[in-house]
C-alpha cells in the first residue's frame, strides 16, 4: 500500500502506539500478577507505558496541528 497521506500515516502511528502501549501495560500487569513482582518493578512498567501514552498524545497533537494548516492562526 502506498502511502501519500502524511496525516493518514500519522494517524495511524498514533493509533498503534496507543494499542501497543496499552496491550503491554496489561501484559505486564498480568505477568507480574503471575511472577510476584515487586511494587518498584511494577511501578516501572507503569511509567513506561505513561511514557507510551504521552508520546502518542504527541503524535495527536502534531496531526491536529497539521490540519490546522500548521502557520500559527
Amino acid at each position: 500500500m502506498t502511502d501519500r497521506d502524511p496525516a493518514g500515516r500519522k494517524g495511524r502511528q498514533a493509533a498503534l502506539v496507543i494499542a501497543g502501549t496499552s496491550i503491554f501495560w496489561i501484559l505486564m500487569g498480568l505477568i507480574a500478577d503471575k511472577e510476584g513482582f515487586s511494587q518498584s518493578t511494577r511501578l516501572v512498567f507503569d511509567l513506561v507505558a505513561l511514557a507510551g501514552f504521552l508520546f502518542a498524545f504527541w503524535l495527536i497533537y502534531q496531526l491536529w496541528r497539521d490540519r490546522q494548516g500548521g502557520d500559527g492562526q
